[in-house]
């Protein structure tokens, strides 16, 4: 019985361990990684005044625009983030299996090709699958393989990515996609190491690593039961959690940042960065897609904007007048709280159509408080 030696992760692309996280040509839209550690803050060291440089630098600090840690050079500073970075560090050269779980768009991908990058199968071959974008049949070839006359067109046999992967890592992405007869044969992939191709009576062993990535709840799933206990379990050896970009807004600064010195030569622009309002008024939006989202977002502004910097002129009023924002970033506690304060009382007077008498009791405080809340915010 032939034996194959296989690692699975669920995630995206990694080249080698020298080249970090991800290969910048190759993976250059991706948002994590940045090859000049300089870049953030002397872009935004000119032509600032005194405030607003001394408010990117608290943006940048403590720890600096870039992080250096064993995954390279991941761009982001924040508590979130260096607690995921640690856990992926933790256990990418042990073989367990790792359920990346988080929003698309939010670097799921990154994160298990760093893992893969520094496990002892690094110099073997990493194949990642999605497995919402695959009809069910040929999911299952793809994974398990088939033989020739299994089915209509089945010309030839044909190996699977468990097989093909040999010594190296299967990255399986949105594993909650995966029908339930799939994830029976998944389930025996991972517990018993070994495979049955369509149409073969003869199980084919296997030495595998599966990493796998998810935005979906799957504790949900299971108790709905559109997703088995028993693989689940098998999966989440270990989880990690990618946060939002919204609950690390600190990290904003630093993907605008280096998202126009990518977009630059691509567009045939040569913009210098964006303004300070600017990266205020980025950081204060709730990023449902994540870096992907803001991505798209500054590339559209450096299409139509002009100059060397970019200004809130040039944002699409569609942002700026969006009602969704949510109070700039600030390591200002007492500046945090007036900014939610300002944010709150303009929604509850919105709600009651400018009423003062009446949003002052939707707040339970004075009607004179009201005012002189008005006053020290700057509510008009």
């Amino acid at each position: 019985m032939p034996r194959f030696d296989v690692a699975v992760l669920a995630a995206s692309e990694l080249d080698s361990r020298k080249k970090g996280f991800l290969s910048v040509r190759k993976w250059r839209r991706r948002f994590l990684i940045l090859d000049k550690t300089w870049a953030v803050r002397s872009r935004y060291s000119n032509g600032l005044k005194c405030s607003e440089q001394q408010t990117i630098n608290r943006a940048l600090s403590p720890f600096g625009a870039l992080m250096e840690n064993d995954f390279g050079q991941i761009i982001g500073k924040s508590k979130p983030l260096r607690d995921v970075l640690e856990v992926a560090k933790k256990v990418a050269p042990t073989q367990a299996t790792v359920l990346i779980t988080g929003e698309s768009g939010s670097g799921k991908e990154l994160i298990a090709h760093g893992i893969h990058a520094h496990s002892d199968r690094h110099d073997k071959l990493f194949l990642p699958v999605n497995c919402g974008a695959l009809p069910e049949t040929l999911l299952e070839s793809l994974l398990f393989g088939h033989m020739k006359g299994s089915f209509t067109g089945a010309f030839a046999n044909q190996e699977g990515l468990f097989e093909k992967a040999r010594g190296g890592t299967i990255f399986l992405d949105e594993i909650g996609e995966i029908p339930q007869h799939l994830q029976v044969k998944l389930l025996r992939a991972l517990e018993a190491k070994e495979i049955l191709p369509i149409g073969c009576t003869t199980p084919r062993r296997i030495d595998v690593r599966v990493l796998a990535a998810t935005n979906r709840d799957l504790k949900k799933e299971v108790e709905l039961g559109r997703f088995r206990d028993d693989l689940y379990y098998r999966l989440n050896v270990m989880e990690i959690h990618i946060p939002p970009l919204r609950e690390r807004p600190e990290d904003i600064p630093m993907l605008i940042e280096y998202l126009i010195q990518k977009h630059n030569p691509e567009l045939k622009r040569n913009f210098k960065g964006a303004q300070p309002p600017v990266v205020r008024a980025l950081m204060s939006l709730p990023w449902k897609g994540n870096v992907r989202e803001l991505d798209n977002v500054i590339e559209h502004i450096m299409i139509l904007a002009d100059g060397e910097w970019i200004t809130l002129n040039d944002m699409p009023p569609a942002l700026l007048n969006s009602d969704e924002t949510v109070p700039p970033f600030t390591p200002d506690l007492k500046e945090a709280v007036m900014q939610f304060e300002k944010q709150h009382i303009v929604r509850v007077l919105d709600q009651v159509g400018q009423d003062r008498k009446e949003a002052a009791k939707l707040l339970d405080i004075s009607l004179s408080s009201l005012y002189r809340k008005l006053e020290e915010l700057g509510i008009s």
